[in-house]
């Protein structure tokens, strides 16, 4: 069943998150804004680097790169006290602006890669995404799970969610 999150700040978010079997996580954000505002949040650089670090940890992004085409590529750095703790990697294999945005992603030092299907529903103005994220094996899903990457991943959508108002 899904449940709402609460981030490390203690907000509130309107983000949920539900494990769909042994290696699935679906995460659903509703957001007040237009699909295209999202998509670019989502996956320009100039934008990601504005909502993707948990901020309450204390940490930055201080790398934010993307080939934005199908097989490019993305890094992503966040620091703790100018020290690089997590690197996102991966691959784009689907990019359908406004609609859907299909890639890989490895977060070091796990070697492992996860493919995630995000998807921007707009009815009205406002947006759902959703985001399929599908591990390799159990064990992987849970050591992402153990990392603290939930709550993580709540705050960033509130800081998304924020973002896009915005934009």
């Amino acid at each position: 069943m899904p449940v709402a999150g609460r981030n490390d700040v203690g907000r509130s978010t309107h983000a949920t998150v539900e494990r769909v079997s042994d290696t699935t996580l679906v995460w659903r954000h509703t957001l007040r804004a237009k699909a295209a505002v999202v998509y670019d949040a989502y996956t320009k650089p100039e934008l990601v680097k504005r909502w993707w670090a948990p901020r309450s940890r204390g940490l930055e992004m201080v790398q934010c790169e993307a080939d934005l085409r199908v097989g490019g590529a993305y890094v992503y750095a966040l620091a703790r006290e100018g020290k690089v703790v997590v690197t996102f990697t991966g691959k784009y294999l689907e990019l359908e602006r406004p609609s859907r945005v299909v890639y890989t992603q490895a977060m070091a030092p796990f070697p492992d890669e996860v493919v995630a299907t995000v998807t921007f529903e707009e009815k009205d103005g406002v947006t759902e995404l959703v985001s399929r994220e599908v591990y390799p094996s159990k064990k992987v899903l849970e050591q992402a799970i153990a990392s603290g990457m939930e709550s993580g991943a709540m705050e960033t959508m509130d800081l998304l969610a924020e973002l896009v108002e915005g934009l």
